[in-house]
């Protein structure tokens, strides 16, 4: 059984947690549960930063551009596969998986640069303090958002690209949740060297450089904390780089384990824990981390939900 491109309209089989029948309610409950906080979560710091005027600064801004990739993100996953738990029906397009396999790759892209971006933020604010509202003008602010979204799109358009010109022979079941690369290309049986190097260039350059510039800034970052006198600034600067160090260590983390290993040594379990990880946990704690942590944000949202604080 096998198809060219896109000349047969076949099915894919998304075995995900299609082996466990009898844990199919709790992770269902599981899951809808995770991706309603995820939701509500992210839109509430969307809505807490819109319409508090004391939020409407680079930080923040590129904090409620970060929620709306993670809504994004995880609505491009999630939904499909709480759609399969509940029908039993496991299967997506082919036009379908190769869709949500391209908008997975952008918003995972997304997500590094902003994160990049925001690390680059609190250097600036931090080391830089006098240059800073010189520097992160509005509309730099915008530009850089705006930067981030046209990469991560091309560098997925051009990897989705290659992706059709593949042959998928044998079996069409992917031993996974959501149509994710690894297991993709585990059943091309074309010769996927060329999509390789693409990848692993895109993933140098779109992983590597804005992970070593998070790693700098914050290098730069801990070099002026130690230098601050107080202990009252010291720990306001900790509070804040400490909510987003935790987001980067999270997110870094999972994909190192998914991504950065020769396709021949994947592991589907593996992979599945590790994507349950990043396509639903890391989302979902986001809003926490950075709420929970900050007192601005804390009472923007109490302002938000009608309490004075």
């Amino acid at each position: 059984y096998c198809w060219q491109n896109q000349t047969t309209l076949s099915d894919f089989l998304l075995l995900g947690f299609s082996e466990t029948p009898e844990q199919q309610p709790l992770l269902f409950g599981l899951f809808l549960a995770m991706y309603l906080v995820t939701v509500l979560g992210n839109l509430l710091i969307i809505l807490a930063i819109g319409s508090d005027q004391h939020l409407h600064t680079p930080m923040y801004f590129f904090l409620a551009s970060l929620s709306f990739t993670e809504i994004c993100f995880t609505s491009t996953i999630v939904p499909k596969v709480l759609v399969n738990m509940h029908t039993q029906r496991h299967t997506i397009s082919y036009t379908g998986c190769l869709m949500q396999m391209y908008f997975f790759m952008a918003l995972t892209l997304l997500d590094d640069f902003l994160l990049a971006v925001m690390a680059y933020d609190r250097y600036m604010a931090i080391c830089l303090p006098l240059h800073y509202t010189m520097v992160m003008k509005p509309r730099r602010c915008l530009m850089l958002v705006a930067a981030s979204w046209l990469c991560s799109h091309c560098l997925a358009f051009s990897l989705t690209l290659l992706m059709t010109q593949f042959s998928f022979c044998a079996s069409h079941s992917i031993p996974h949740f959501f149509c994710d690369v690894p297991p993709l290309l585990k059943l091309a049986c074309s010769d996927t060297h060329i999509f390789q190097v693409t990848m692993l260039t895109e993933a140098v350059l779109s992983g590597m450089i804005p992970l070593t510039c998070v790693l700098v800034s914050y290098a730069h970052i801990m070099h002026t904390i130690f230098r601050i006198p107080s202990p009252g600034g010291k720990h306001k600067v900790f509070s804040t780089c400490g909510s987003h160090l935790s987001v980067v260590t999270l997110f870094y983390g999972t994909l190192f384990l998914v991504y950065f290993q020769p396709s021949s040594s994947y592991s589907a379990d593996t992979g599945m824990v590790a994507s349950v990880v990043y396509t639903m946990v890391t989302p979902m704690l986001n809003p926490f981390i950075y709420s929970l942590r900050n007192r601005d944000m804390q009472g923007a949202l109490w302002r938000l939900l009608g309490f004075r604080k």
